[in-house]
């Protein structure tokens, strides 16, 4: 997702990814992290990178945008991102939050999602993520806290995914779309009028965006919405103005499209964010 990086403000670089030792199956790390206070429009992750250990990449409040390879989450208090051992991420924060991440030892992470993976956060997983931060790393093999890590590593193995993925693409005239929809995500144009911008046919454009990006331009812009409407009900936003400033005729379309791909209403969401996040 386009951004200025050399303005973002940087976090210490994080050592937990890099201690491999099967007797602490999972090393958790608890950071507060505030663009206002570091007199940051937007805080990004040391850098693009890797590390041995998996990560479970969860906000206990706040919300994160999360890159894997180029495809872009925006994840609520409901959703954590698990990234697999040795996947390059990067990790911004847009406002205020509190970072919970936890760090699976190679030697745990049979039964994971082999690739980025958004999970939904159930309360007895959140539970146990907050759990883990306060046993901290020093547990001993087979005690007490041991096995509450085994919990939430088989909780982690059945947690739901959600289809929070935002695919980019390559093509530049595919991107140059892309750009101009990220910049502008209520623009309703159609196929016809963007291709003119792309400098592509609709036929040919509507063929790229499927082959780079796994979605139909309809599917694409339809997260790239869900993505800002997500960001704006977690700021507190009300849900009417987030749905015409998005480009809705109405807010019952609105309504049924969140519902259908979340499962909720909006409001309904937001709420249930609120209850997690107090």
């Amino acid at each position: 997702m386009p951004m200025n990086i050399a303005k973002l403000t940087r976090l210490p670089p994080v050592e937990q990814g890099f201690l491999l030792d099967a007797k602490l199956p999972v090393i958790s790390l608890a950071i507060e992290v505030s663009p206002l206070k570091m007199q940051a429009r937007e805080i990004g992750s040391a850098a693009v990178h890797v590390h041995p250990r998996g990560q479970l990449i969860y906000a206990s409040s706040g919300m994160m945008r999360v890159i894997c390879s180029r495809d872009v989450w925006v994840v609520p208090p409901s959703q954590a991102v698990w990234v697999p051992p040795n996947q390059e991420h990067e990790v911004y924060f847009p406002g205020d939050t509190a970072l919970r991440s936890l760090f699976v030892d190679p030697s745990a992470v049979t039964g994971l999602p082999l690739q980025c993976t958004v999970l939904k956060v159930a309360p007895l997983l959140r539970e146990l993520i907050l759990r883990a931060v306060q046993i901290g790393n020093s547990y001993a093999p087979d005690g007490a806290e041991w096995r509450v890590m085994q919990v939430l590593l088989d909780e982690l193995r059945i947690a739901e995914a959600t289809p929070l993925r935002l695919p980019m693409a390559r093509d530049e005239r595919v991107m140059r779309v892309i750009d101009a929809l990220l910049k502008s995500p209520g623009d309703n144009r159609g196929l016809d009028a963007w291709g003119k911008i792309a400098g592509a046919s609709s036929r040919t454009l509507a063929r790229l965006f499927v082959s780079e990006t796994g979605l139909t331009f309809g599917g694409w812009r339809k997260r790239l919405l869900l993505h800002k409407a997500l960001d704006r009900l977690d700021r507190g936003e009300q849900v009417t103005g987030i749905a015409f400033d998005l480009g809705y005729q109405s807010l019952s379309a609105f309504i049924e499209m969140f519902r259908k791909e979340l499962g909720v209403s909006p409001r309904r969401y937001a709420r249930v964010n609120r209850s997690i996040t107090n």
